[in-house]
């Protein structure tokens, strides 16, 4: 039978607040949340920002009706552009380069 370090079970305790702080920060700035208002509107970092956590915010809308993976008091073509490049480059998408591969 093995026993367990002290270290172990720190790093398994260290672990689950990581991501319990983790789950915290992700949640606090889903679209929909209601921070964001027509005088106060979503700009381009934020849409940066909700790309980046966009299936995050589609497994929390499933459980909560007001998250959305996109927020609707938004500047316009600003929050898009940060959204849009937030999807493609988070998901591997977007690549500047290319490198050919010798056969």
């Amino acid at each position: 039978m093995k026993v367990a370090s002290k270290g172990s079970r720190f790093s398994r305790a260290g672990l689950l607040l990581l991501m319990i702080l983790a789950a915290m920060l992700l949640t606090a700035c889903l679209p929909g949340d209601g921070k964001r208002t027509p005088e106060h509107p979503a700009g381009f970092f934020v849409g940066i920002w909700h790309g980046w956590i966009a299936p995050v915010s589609l497994i929390f809308g499933i459980f909560n009706g007001n998250t959305r993976i996109y927020e609707v008091n938004n500047t316009g073509w600003w929050y898009d552009f940060g959204f849009y490049m937030a999807i493609i480059s988070g998901f591997g998408g977007l690549a500047l380069t290319r490198r050919r591969h010798k056969d």
